[in-house]
């Protein structure tokens, strides 16, 4: 039997081992999907060493970048945007080979791409934590220019929340949420942006899935907006993990 499993702190609501668990059962897949909650990443190696059967882990909030000193080596998508969701396991007489990827990068672009027009040229990520940094890769690939909205010190092509006006929103016509805001159970938050420049060729991304319609989303909405919650992305990252997991590499 494969063992397969989740580190991150809370895990409470945890899509992973609940779809992990449902595609063995229906496969009937000799696997299983384990939460490993711990509440510092210290304990990591721990998880490692007291689940020999493990052999791949994937990676959430708040470890996606503090995980990356423990692992032996990363693929060039995860090392050019620092930060980890999947890690593969490989074990051997020698010891134990830790390699880290991010498939929030195949998810995004995956469920991102058939909803981009000609005229979705620059977007605006709202947030700027660990999820944002593989939004930015795929972003940059697709040649869509971006700018973040921080609530934490500025760094380079950040802005305050305050500073979002009439002619940026006019512009950014593709924008993502990468904030925790909405997700149950505190649907009645959302991004403090001016939703009322919002209009019928923008595109509002919300990487929360739960619940189905975020208030972002339905501000969108409400002004002729596409929306998109981040079902399909999870979904998409969540098969890649598997595949790589899996695979002979």
């Amino acid at each position: 039997m494969k063992r397969y499993g989740l580190i991150g702190y809370p895990l409470t609501h945890s899509f992973s081992k609940r779809f992990f668990t449902e595609k063995f059962e229906t496969e009937k897949i000799n696997s299983t999907y384990e939460n490993f909650e711990i509440d510092t990443i210290q304990k990591f190696p721990e998880i490692i060493k007291n689940n020999p059967e493990v052999i791949g882990l994937n990676v959430t909030i708040p470890y996606k970048e503090q995980v990356i000193p423990f692992l032996d080596d990363l693929n060039d998508s995860a090392r050019k945007i620092g930060a980890v969701n999947t890690v593969k396991i490989i074990r051997s007489d020698s010891g134990v080979y830790l390699k880290g990827f991010n498939t929030d990068t195949f998810g995004f672009e995956n469920s991102l791409k058939p909803l981009l027009k000609e005229y979705h040229k620059k977007a605006l990520i709202l947030g700027t934590g660990g999820a944002s940094k593989a939004l930015k890769y795929v972003l940059n690939n697709l040649g869509i220019e971006f700018i973040s909205a921080s609530i934490e010190e500025l760094k380079e092509n950040e802005i305050r929340y305050q500073e979002i006006d009439e002619q940026m929103m006019t512009e950014r016509t593709v924008i993502i949420n990468a904030t925790p805001l909405g997700t149950y159970p505190k649907t009645e938050t959302f991004p403090p942006i001016p939703y009322e420049f919002i209009g019928e060729k923008h595109l509002l991304f919300d990487l929360v899935y739960n619940p189905e319609i975020t208030q972002f989303m339905n501000k969108g909405k409400a002004r002729g907006a596409a929306v998109k919650n981040g079902y399909e992305m999870l979904l998409g990252q969540a098969l890649k993990s598997y595949e790589i997991w899996n695979s002979k590499e």
